[in-house]
């Protein structure tokens, strides 16, 4: 309880208990802080409870549904597969239960404070936190901001009715019979195609040439090739000018080139970017806190701000919004705040897409290793003559390892296939360690597993492969 007015003190004020907040938290408890975490709407941030987790229990409801109806490659005859969407979304509410169920364990178990209301600060050394109930005041020593993003909302496609963010798309009551979706990046991708997988008419409406701009083109171009296949329409070059909704549909208009088109659907998602959230109350003008034009907090090598005692995290400061970013950076200012010479290093951060199949990368791309100087060696092996994959009935896809000819260093490496995601793991070490293509062609790979891959491509870019033939 607070006396009159008075300052609790506490060493550490985290503010947003989303993936950076919460690590940060509990790291900076580990390091023997007294911290406090502030989040005004849930414990897991977006990423747990309306974004990351959510969309991807759907993603994979949606690939059991089109297993069962595609059993018959296997040789296994079923009924008429249905789809009980309420009872999908009761699995995927369960899950984001469990998970932001432990995090808060997690924090409690680490003796870390947990109040759910806003922050504004008062000074540099001071913040209010508050809710409808209570608003006391706390004295920090340090303090880390970790508040995170929302969807970008544009003027002429406002959120309501039947304009919905992604957010709203993973809370439908219903799969709906038709789809627009402006916005061919990562989230417009995975969500479009995971509810045309139910069934869904899609069409997705992209500005630039390709679909999934942050990827190589040979990758989005075979996740394109998939989504043609399931019920999916894709314009590129597109503008999107407006949208007029009944309570039944919406019809958007866009222009390609100086054709105007329109397309009428039961929804509209718009996803077309992220917006950092350091405006509204928190007060960061107060505290003249040193910031870019697009609302960025600038922060040094260990995420600590133009306050020397405060440090900022995750989609607020410069570099993808991704969750495992945030997580990174937080465990590093938490180090930092308790003297330890962390760093961030974003040498090796993967970056994945939860399409169909799945596309994830890490390192540099071979243009971008050719731009920096690199004698460029590469190698390329397809996920089609690879055993473990071929029982899987998975053949779409590559591994792509791009290294420098001269000292045979590992520099990026793409992969578009089934369990890429999980993939993308064994090169991110592998870079961080600065291994060669002859360590990981001299590493011994399960047989058979889809990592045999890895050691392929790299046999590949050496010159000796045993699976293919190289004149």
């Amino acid at each position: 309880m607070v006396v009159g007015d008075a300052s609790l003190d506490i060493d550490t004020l985290v503010i947003g208990a989303g993936p950076g907040g919460y690590v940060a938290a509990i790291r900076a408890a580990q390091l023997g802080q007294n911290v406090l975490i502030v989040d005004k709407e849930y414990v897991g941030g977006v990423c747990l409870n309306v974004g990351c987790i959510p969309s991807k229990a759907l993603i994979s409801a949606s690939h059991q549904y089109e297993s069962i109806s595609h059993a018959s490659a296997f040789g296994i005859e079923v009924g008429e597969a249905k789809v009980d969407f309420t009872k999908v979304q009761e699995f995927k509410n369960g899950i984001v239960k469990k998970l932001t169920g432990g995090v808060a364990s997690l924090l409690k178990a680490n003796k870390v404070q947990y109040f759910q209301g806003e922050v504004m600060f008062i000074n540099e050394n001071e913040a209010r936190v508050f809710n409808d109930q209570e608003a006391p005041r706390y004295r920090f020593k340090n303090c880390i901001i970790a508040t995170g993003s929302r969807p970008i909302e544009l003027k002429a496609f406002p959120f309501s009715g039947r304009i919905v963010s992604s957010t709203g798309a993973l809370s439908l009551p219903e799969i709906p019979k038709s789809l627009v979706v402006i916005g061919g990046g990562y989230i417009g991708i995975e969500l479009g195609q995971m509810y045309s997988k139910f069934g869904t008419k899609v069409t997705v409406i992209e500005g630039s040439d390709a679909i999934l701009p942050g990827f190589d083109k040979d990758m989005s171009s075979i996740v394109a090739k998939k989504l043609k296949s399931t019920n999916v329409d894709i314009v590129t070059g597109a503008q999107a000018k407006s949208a007029e909704q009944t309570d039944k549909d919406v019809t958007v208009t866009y222009t390609v080139g100086d054709k105007e088109e329109k397309v009428t659907a039961d929804y509209l998602l718009v996803t077309v970017g992220r917006r950092p959230n350091t405006d509204g109350e928190l007060g960061l003008d107060l505290i003249n806190m040193k910031m870019s034009d697009r609302g960025l907090v600038e922060v040094d090598a260990q995420c600590r701000t133009s306050i020397p005692h405060i440090y900022a995290i995750g989609d607020i400061i410069a570099g993808p919004a991704l969750a495992h970013k945030a997580m990174y950076e937080g465990r590093v200012a938490a180090e930092a705040i308790s003297g330890l010479p962390s760093v961030i290093d974003y040498k090796c951060v993967p970056a994945v897409c939860f399409s169909d199949p799945e596309c994830a990368s890490v390192g540099l791309s071979e243009k971008e290793a050719k731009d920096k100087g690199h004698n460029v060696k590469v190698g390329k092996f397809p996920f089609a003559i690879n055993g473990r994959a071929m029982s899987l009935n998975a053949n779409e896809g590559f591994v792509k390892l791009v290294s420098d000819a001269d000292s045979g260093l590992v520099l990026g490496a793409q992969i578009i296939g089934i369990e890429a995601s999980n993939m993308i793991a064994e090169l991110a070490l592998g870079i961080e360690m600065g291994a060669t293509l002859e360590d990981i062609a001299l590493t011994i790979h399960a047989h058979p597993t889809l990592g045999e891959i890895v050691l392929d491509a790299a046999e590949v870019a050496l010159g000796h492969p045993i699976h293919t033939f190289i004149k």
